[in-house]
């Protein structure tokens, strides 16, 4: 580990040799942070290191340092990125620098920092503050921005009493003689760039991939972050804006049609000129996966999905240079549906995700060009205890897949038998469409508790309106308000067994989730 000298990191940041990588966010450090930090080097209290990444290769996009343009490298490259202590960069910056002027509409009051003479010499309170021009007494308070200009400094301490002049220059020798601690990393792989970015932010706010990949594929005609904006409003009329506002999940998508690695890794090894290249074949594919998905599988919305990421080995599939249409025989339709039910039930993309989800981009693609049907080989299994022992809650990855599995046979209304509109019903996507066919009212005067009330095999497509009107009553008495003639429709339409008129809630659940138990097989088989 080196070190750098206040003065040394004027210079580097004057010569445009120390710069902001356009994926590091702004500077949000206050006028109190930044005394506080001017009190710290004072009393040599540990302030951090910067870690620092030297390139031969100078980013497309960058970004100013707090309120400060950074000049052009005069010489040539390398250059030094800052990875970790862009604010602590700033704030010495800011506060000890005299050669660049401030854009204009930004707060600079933070960099006018004050050693107060008068305050107590405390191991813990401070002798630094950041003031306005009415609050400064100049008997009382030092600028400590002259520290580094000479005749600023000797124009500051004239009126100074022969005790105050020895005081401020023995903390000038303090600043003067400070060293920050410097870790350099040399290296043009942006991928191990992105490694240490995320690590030395764990503890903070994590990475932002998004930010890194616009950053590399930036240029002045293409801008990531408005593609995906434009993808979303697309997709809007769809009820799937929610994809093109998910940038992990583009990202991995962009990642899985051009590198065939839906990784952070293999996205950040992409090569900033394919991505403007192929981003038409990357559109293509997401909104092709999105239409299989409402055309084949009634999914309205992201939210409908129990994995997000499932749209990933479609839009591979569906990824066509030129926007193309691909097409699909129903041989390779069958297989996706077959896939897709199997990683449902199976919560592949609950653990192992990565290496699952690599594993299927790979058998996506071959699936196009090959037609070769090994998509849907994974380990899955289901028995009927996943409708009795999990509970529903709209969140949970088995309840999107068990409503799914309910959408898929057609529901009719239990009031008036009329086609349920799956469209409004998953569109909206709320616990007021979804209600128990045995009453929680009914079931706790038997006594029973909650988790066993709310058990998955107890719920049907009810909107709130034919909740109503069905009352909480025991399903015996609310069968009187089915329509009669169409009684068997509703049950089958619903995977429901007659038996639900029994009143006999234990019998009710073994019939049922055998039922619900067919159906999920009869689609993932």
């Amino acid at each position: 580990m080196a070190d750098l000298s206040i003065r040394k990191v004027l210079e580097q940041v004057q010569s445009g040799q120390l710069r902001i990588p356009a994926f590091q966010r702004g500077f949000v450090w206050d006028a109190d942070r930044v005394a506080y930090l001017m009190d710290s080097i004072h009393k040599g209290y540990p302030f951090g290191a910067l870690i620092l990444w030297r390139t031969k290769e100078q980013l497309n996009s960058e970004r100013d340092l707090g309120p400060f343009t950074l000049p052009d490298r005069e010489d040539e490259f390398p250059v030094d990125y800052v990875l970790d202590g862009q604010q602590r960069l700033t704030s010495i910056f800011g506060v000890f620098q005299s050669e660049i002027a401030a854009n204009e509409g930004h707060d600079t009051n933070w960099t006018t920092v004050y050693y107060d003479f008068d305050a107590e010499k405390d191991l813990q309170e401070s002798q630094f503050y950041a003031l306005l021009p009415d609050q400064v007494d100049l008997v009382r308070h030092f600028p400590v921005g002259k520290f580094f200009d000479v005749a600023g400094y000797r124009a500051a301490t004239q009126h100074l009493t022969p005790e105050r002049l020895e005081e401020i220059d023995h903390v000038q020798a303090i600043f003067k003689e400070a060293a920050i601690p410097v870790q350099l990393i040399e290296t043009d792989d942006r991928a191990k760039v992105a490694i240490v970015f995320e690590r030395v932010n764990r503890l903070g706010v994590e990475l932002d991939i998004f930010q890194l990949l616009s950053a590399w594929t930036w240029s002045e005609e293409f801008d990531l972050q408005d593609k995906f904006a434009d993808l979303a409003e697309d997709l809007k009329p769809f009820g799937f804006a929610a994809v093109g506002e998910d940038s992990n999940l583009l990202l991995r998508c962009c990642s899985a049609i051009i590198g065939s690695d839906a990784s952070s890794s293999g996205l950040l090894a992409l090569n900033g000129a394919e991505v403007r290249d192929r981003f038409d074949e990357i559109i293509s594919g997401i909104k092709g996966a999105v239409d299989f998905l409402r055309s084949n599988l009634h999914v309205e919305k992201l939210e409908n999905l129990p994995y997000p990421t499932l749209i990933v080995p479609l839009a591979v599939y569906f990824a066509a240079k030129d926007s193309k249409t691909v097409l699909v025989s129903e041989a390779q339709r069958a297989e996706m549906v077959r896939w897709f039910w199997r990683a449902c039930f199976s919560r592949r993309f609950s653990a192992g995700v990565l290496r699952n989800l690599n594993r299927d981009v790979g058998e996506a693609k071959r699936l196009r060009t090959s037609e070769k049907l090994g998509l849907s080989e994974i380990p899955w299994s289901i028995d009927k205890e996943f409708f009795i022992d999990n509970r529903f809650t709209v969140s949970s990855v088995a309840t999107k897949t068990f409503i799914l599995l309910l959408v898929q046979s057609n529901p009719l209304s239990f009031v008036s038998g009329s086609r349920v509109s799956l469209g409004e019903v998953l569109r909206h996507y709320n616990r007021k469409e979804f209600h128990h066919l045995n009453p929680q009212k009914f079931l706790k005067g038997e006594g029973r508790d909650s988790a066993d009330i709310n058990r998955l095999v107890n719920f049907a497509i009810i909107s709130a309106a034919d909740n109503k009107a069905l009352g909480g009553v025991a399903p015996s008495r609310y069968r009187a308000k089915l329509p009669a003639s169409k009684l068997g429709n509703i049950l089958n339409s619903a995977l429901c067994p007659p038996s639900l008129f029994n009143d006999d809630y234990g019998t009710f659940i073994d019939e049922r989730s055998l039922l619900l138990w067919g159906a999920a097989n009869a689609l993932a088989e």
